[in-house]
């Protein structure tokens, strides 16, 4: 219900932006381009901010967090926009699930990237779980759809991932800036802080890593069952 009404928000604030792009006969995959493009600048800036920034300096994170927010946007656009403009095609909804998977698996190594190399390992290791279940979420939904299955169920779709990522990111840069980023919560008998800046976006990072996971693993379990009653009839 949440989704659904975020969704009929955003798109009440875009339908003038939509409407002008139909009217200029703009194409939908030219939109998903522009999407994926912006995801590599959101790339692009988690290593500059590895090669180039502190430890402590969350801005970077913050700034990546706002582009792929920004990108995900696009995501929102081309698809309403094909559908507004009669411009839908078969073609078109294979080249935007090609390009969100490459948009992706990009954020990913960028945010992997940037805990390699300012020592987040295990906040990296979680980072690149969280990449697999995302792409084994939209494969296996993919997979059993090809074979005649309905397999949308499940939380952690697309969407919802790009809203973690990108808001956890903005919180936690915007947490560093008023808080400092080696603001730390230190237990004495603990070998390791039990909360610090990052922690704004790492743990969000290791929630995706279990909670995509678990949906993929769900909708297979789902595709098995339907699968099994297709067969008994």
């Amino acid at each position: 219900m949440w989704k659904q009404q975020g969704q009929q928000l955003v798109y009440s604030i875009i339908n003038p932006l939509i409407q002008f792009l139909v009217r200029q006969r703009v194409s939908p995959n030219a939109i998903t381009f522009i999407g994926l493009a912006i995801n590599f600048l959101a790339t692009i800036i988690f290593i500059v901010g590895a090669e180039f920034g502190e430890r402590n300096d969350h801005s970077y994170i913050a700034l990546a967090g706002l582009t792929i927010l920004f990108a995900g946007l696009f995501d929102m656009i081309d698809g309403r926009l094909a559908r507004e403009g009669n411009m839908t095609s078969p073609f078109g909804a294979l080249f935007d699930s090609v390009l969100d998977r490459y948009s992706e698996l990009v954020m990913f190594l960028g945010i992997c990237y940037y805990l390699v190399a300012h020592d987040y390992f295990m906040s990296s290791i979680f980072a690149f779980i969280a990449m697999i279940g995302s792409i084994m979420v939209s494969y296996t939904r993919a997979r059993a759809e090809g074979l005649g299955v309905n397999c949308s169920v499940g939380a952690m779709q697309r969407p919802e991932r790009i809203i973690i990522i990108s808001l956890s990111a903005i919180a936690c840069g915007t947490f560093s800036y008023f808080f400092g980023g080696d603001f730390k919560i230190i237990v004495d008998f603990l070998p390791i802080p039990i909360f610090e800046s990052i922690s704004l976006f790492t743990i969000p990072i290791f929630i995706l890593a279990v909670w995509s996971n678990h949906t993929a693993l769900n909708r297979l379990n789902h595709a098995r069952k339907q699968l099994e009653k297709t067969n008994i009839t």
